[in-house]
């Protein structure tokens, strides 16, 4: 394996690509009608896929992604040393706060929020050793 794509579907791409944009303070890598992708660690990805287009492409033979819109589909979960500061951003883009920061009982520092189409966004703090 080469590297690993995440896809999210979103109801409008744009209005997706510019909160990732400007809660991971990074251009996307990849930005045509219907995807756009992030890079993210690792040489992994974050992508991001219109709801209609999946929907084309999935041929009916599934059920409709856009009609789970708004309802938690996934997380994204994401370490950061300086975690606050992405918090911050993804606050300022128009995220959604559920909880603020906290020691989870994992033992991680973490904040949940939601993205513009109801994907939950978890924020670690990145400590030693990860």
């Amino acid at each position: 394996m080469q590297n690993v794509i995440f896809i999210i579907y979103v109801a409008d791409q744009g209005k997706s690509r510019d909160f990732y944009a400007k809660m991971l303070d990074i251009e996307p890598q990849l930005d045509v009608p219907g995807m756009t992708e992030f890079p993210i660690a690792g040489g992994a990805a974050l992508g991001i896929m219109t709801e209609a287009g999946i929907s084309r492409i999935l041929g009916g033979k599934t059920k409709n992604p856009a009609k789970g819109s708004g309802i938690p589909r996934c997380e994204i979960y994401l370490r950061f040393h300086g975690a606050e500061v992405y918090f911050k951003r993804f606050c300022e883009a128009g995220g959604k706060v559920i909880s603020e920061f906290e020691r989870r009982s994992w033992g991680e520092r973490v904040a949940y929020g939601e993205d513009p189409d109801g994907h939950i966004v978890a924020i670690a703090e990145m400590e030693n050793g990860l």
